[in-house]
């Protein structure tokens, strides 16, 4: 009997998110789940560890574990936590299924984002999970996980990151993307707390798509799932001529 694939799952919206608990449901029937994700909303941390300040890990049964961390920090503990978390390497580890879209910039934001991309950082395919914030969870969980076994099936020869974007609807149609333009208000928003003392929000409350073709927004405004392939190395070689020049002026700055 051959053996099930095992997959580890997290998160940024917390452990307890319908999203998590959705996609897992989905996917026990198909594969061995290990969750470890954060223990409270941790949306637009990016990729930021937990360096400076202990950790917390708490069992939950079922192969649940949260972290009063990061989803990086929950994805590098359970690679490196010994037999304490996953029980073997797994095969995918998968993040999600986010509340909310991570189109565009946003993966530079997104904890959603950040889990999967630690995943490929440890040398296994990994898969960023996110639906529009008026999409039915139950329904695109389901999808999501078939999205996620068509991954492991596909058995790639090497750690790929793919952010997968699921907007309304049922029927949907899937297809490879690049990033779009997606742009928020740039808006500090400053306010008085009932003490009179000054606080304020980051960013306002509009949101655009820049028109792309083969984007995922252009996908995702179209009603079609994007899987958007992004890259471990960011090194930008089509700007290296510049940064050579740099280095050449040295010669002519004083010290």
């Amino acid at each position: 009997m051959s053996r099930r694939p095992l997959f580890l799952l997290a998160n940024d919206d917390g452990f307890r998110a319908q999203g998590i608990n959705a996609l897992r449901a989905a996917l026990l029937p198909h594969a061995d789940v290990v969750v470890c994700a954060p223990d409270s909303e941790q949306s637009a941390s990016s990729h930021s560890l937990s360096l400076h300040r202990p950790l917390r890990l708490t069992e939950h049964g079922d192969g649940v574990f949260s972290i009063d961390g990061t989803p990086a920090d929950c994805v590098y503990t359970a690679f490196f936590a010994g037999a304490r978390i996953l029980p073997r390497r797994p095969d995918l580890v998968l993040s999600g299924l986010n509340h909310g879209a991570n189109l565009g910039d946003d993966v530079f934001y997104s904890g959603t984002v950040a889990a999967a991309r630690e995943g490929a950082l440890r040398g296994v395919p990994a898969m960023a999970l996110s639906a529009g914030l008026e999409v039915d969870r139950p329904s695109a969980a389901q999808e999501a996980a078939r999205l996620a076994l068509a991954l492991y099936r596909s058995a790639p020869k090497r750690p790929l990151l793919l952010n997968v974007n699921i907007p309304a609807g049922s029927a949907w149609s899937c297809r490879a993307t690049r990033l779009g333009g997606r742009f928020y208000s740039d808006e500090v928003e400053f306010r008085k707390d009932p003490r009179g003392r000054e606080y304020l929000w980051l960013g306002g409350p509009g949101v655009e798509h820049r028109p792309v073709a083969g984007s995922d927004t252009e996908a995702y405004d179209a009603g079609e799932i994007g899987l958007t392939p992004l890259v471990l190395d960011l090194w930008a070689a089509s700007t290296q001529a510049e940064a050579e020049a740099v280095v050449a002026t040295l010669s002519e700055a004083p010290r």
